[in-house]
């Protein structure tokens, strides 16, 4: 044998990448749903997480690796050696190649495979080449997306990168729930004097006044201002009387949404609520916080109010059922207070989403 051929027939020597992304393998999203959601971006990890040892992580049903080449730039892959199907996440990084480690086959920023030890200087077949994702790091977290449909920018948090405000990470939930059961109710607001009653809500103010939608080119605005104060109840006595606090819901489809509370005295606290679909009913949530004031309080009083709100949640939007979110506006009842939900589905059923369920 000579080092001029290839390992496979000249017949197989064809690129492995598809015309069209093929869904993973016991993909829990129906086909259409995964193809609408696929071109978006999502965070799968924080950037602190991923150095050179390669990061594994789910995405739509998607195995993903991610990690970083020796020039700090990240770089994303299917997680799977396409030599024996060996999860590159369990190998290491060298340069700018990831390492796999069950034969060492070593993989370039391309994808493409650079060298098979077992073979050194030998020809290697275009069928070893790693189909590659688009990532991309802000706010503290690594995004990904599976399927380039052409520029689409991240949702919005311009405020994470003015020194005027604190920055603070918690750590990612899983919930064991549909992401767009999380994020609807990430945006309702009729629920605070019922859920929230040990950390902000209000038993006895359960009104909720009428407030306007707007749409943007990535999704939508709700801008509600009522009586009900953000402060937890060991703090409602700064509230000053009469105050109107101003919740401000930014939408970016599918599945990320910011809030922005206006506190007194120009106070801004800003909350990114990022679900990750991991897949059709589990989902990863990432929640980075910035705030213009209270620089100097110990941070853990932040993290705690934050899990504590965010418990709340999870305990009823876990139990919802269906367990998927309803798109047909007629599966389930509404009243006026629920003008962002029914955006929210108007929207997703907007993006191709099943107007049965989705995720």
């Amino acid at each position: 044998m000579t080092t001029s051929t290839s390992f496979l027939p000249a017949s197989e020597l064809v690129s492995a990448e598809p015309a069209q992304a093929v869904l993973p393998r016991g993909c829990t999203f129906t086909e259409s749903d995964w193809r609408a959601l696929a071109p978006f971006w999502y965070p799968v990890a924080f950037s602190h997480e991923v150095g050179s040892q390669p990061y594994a992580a789910t995405l739509l049903d998607e195995r993903v690796v991610v990690y970083r080449l020796s020039d700090g730039t990240l770089a994303a892959a299917r997680d799977i050696c396409q030599h024996r199907g060996v999860p590159l996440s369990m190998g290491h990084v060298e340069g700018d190649e990831i390492i796999c480690k069950y034969h060492g086959l070593r993989y370039d920023r391309e994808g493409r495979c650079t060298c098979i030890p077992a073979h050194p200087g030998g020809a290697i077949s275009p069928r070893l080449r790693l189909q590659m994702f688009q990532v991309q790091e802000r706010y503290g977290m690594v995004w990904v997306r599976l399927v380039d449909n052409g520029p689409l920018a991240l949702p919005e948090m311009n405020e994470w990168d003015d020194p005027a405000y604190l920055t603070v990470l918690p750590n990612s939930v899983s919930i064991k729930a549909a992401a767009g059961r999380q994020i609807e109710g990430f945006l309702d607001v009729s629920h605070f004097a019922f859920i929230h009653t040990e950390s902000f809500g209000e038993a006895d103010n359960t009104a909720v006044p009428d407030y306007p939608i707007t749409k943007t080119p990535a999704g939508f605005v709700a801008d509600y201002i009522s009586t009900v104060s953000n402060y937890s109840h060991g703090y409602k006595h700064l509230n000053p009387p009469g105050f109107l606090w101003r919740r401000r819901f930014e939408v970016y489809y599918p599945f990320t949404a910011k809030l922005t509370v206006f506190f007194p005295n120009d106070g801004q606290l800003h909350i990114m609520n990022a679900a990750s679909p991991v897949s059709a009913r589990q989902t990863q949530l990432f929640v980075p916080i910035c705030r213009n004031f209270d620089k100097d309080a110990p941070l853990q009083a932040t993290l705690d109010f934050n899990h504590q709100v965010f418990a709340e949640d999870i305990a009823i939007v876990e139990r919802q059922w269906p367990e998927d979110l309803p798109i047909d506006l007629q599966e389930e009842a509404h009243f006026p207070a629920d003008r962002s939900s029914i955006a929210y589905r108007k929207g997703l059923a907007a993006l191709g989403l099943g107007l049965s369920y989705t995720a």
